[in-house]
């Protein structure tokens, strides 16, 4: 199934998981990543914010809702990395959105990531990629000046030696 590099950690973003189940590699052609993922999840390897689950249950597909229902364990409470997400947008205001309509995962998702020793799996990029970016610091912004590694869900992939 999956080698991993010495068995990383992986704390995901909800536009990843979005990607992977609705977009880029949707589960009724690449049904055979399923086991793959309850495979990291089986190892306590793919941890997520629980902020992430709120965001699937606000903006995820039917198909991505049902797929987080089944695996709560995965999701980490708020309380367990709060004080590390509060420190990290106060060192780092520019990554919250103004324009938010609920509490946002990415400080989450970097304070899973920093407290785990792991790696931050975003389909984010880097502000200095965008054209107009609509803030000044994006995930892979932060990870960087934090030195958390930050890969995309196909890095993650690469990364396991997933193949189908």
């Amino acid at each position: 199934m999956s080698s991993g590099e010495a068995g990383s950690i992986y704390s995901v973003d909800t536009n990843s998981l979005m990607d992977w189940h609705d977009r880029y590699y949707p589960i009724d052609v690449f049904p055979g990543l399923i086991p793959l993922f309850d495979g990291l999840i089986a190892q306590n390897r793919l941890v997520i914010a629980e902020t992430v689950e709120d965001e699937i249950k606000a903006v995820g597909s039917a198909g991505l809702q049902a797929w987080a229902k089944t695996r709560v364990t995965i999701f980490e409470p708020t309380a367990q990395h709060l004080a590390e997400a509060l420190n990290i947008e106060g060192a780092y205001p520019g990554i919250k959105d103004p324009r938010a309509q609920y509490t946002e995962a990415d400080a989450y998702v970097i304070a899973v990531a920093r407290l785990r020793g792991g790696i931050v799996v975003t389909q984010e990029t880097s502000s200095s990629l965008k054209m107009k970016p609509k803030r000044t610091h994006f995930i892979p912004d932060v990870c960087s000046g934090l030195g958390i590694p930050c890969i995309n869900i196909l890095g993650m992939m690469r990364r396991e030696g997933w193949r189908l």
